[in-house]
């Protein structure tokens, strides 16, 4: 079994050292859905709700989110994104906004926590500003779906993941 890589020997917590790793081009993506009610979907996507665009600002704030992930993580490095995308998807079988985002950098540590924290912002966002007509909205599924880059190579979640 491997060992966590932010505990030492004696189990406090550090900041990994990657000042000997080199500098490659690193990609993550991360996934996150919210489920709605259909009509809280319906203002989505024809643009109705009453507070404006929501995934307009969905968008930036979760831009926003990996920009600032070093602030909330503890223990992550703070990285010079190059690139921070976000994508959002309208399921109307069922009811639900996925959202998909994608981070890059060239570095000696990977992005993985940006993107993840970009979609859970974006996801948030969307909560937020839709909870005055949709309470009941639910946050699920936030994983990473692809990194590329760096010495661990390519991974991607499978199927059975």
């Amino acid at each position: 079994m491997s060992q966590f890589t932010h505990l030492d020997k004696t189990g406090a917590a550090h900041m990994v050292d990657v000042g000997g790793k080199d500098v490659t081009e690193r990609i993550a993506r991360a996934r996150a859905s919210v489920y709605m009610q259909a009509e809280t979907l319906r203002l989505l996507r024809e643009g109705g709700h009453k507070k404006g665009d929501v995934i307009a600002v969905a968008r930036v704030a979760g831009i926003q989110g990996a920009k600032k992930c070093s602030d909330l993580i503890p223990l992550c490095h703070p990285l010079m994104l190059t690139s921070v995308k976000l994508d959002f998807d309208f399921d109307e079988a069922n009811s639900a906004v996925h959202i998909e985002g994608q981070c890059k950098v060239a570095g000696k540590t990977g992005v993985e926590m940006e993107a993840l924290t970009a979609v859970s912002v974006a996801a948030l966002t969307l909560y937020d500003m839709c909870k005055a007509v949709d309470r009941g909205m639910e946050i699920r599924n936030i994983g990473l779906v692809e990194k590329l880059g760096g010495k661990s190579g390519h991974w991607q979640r499978g199927e059975t993941d």
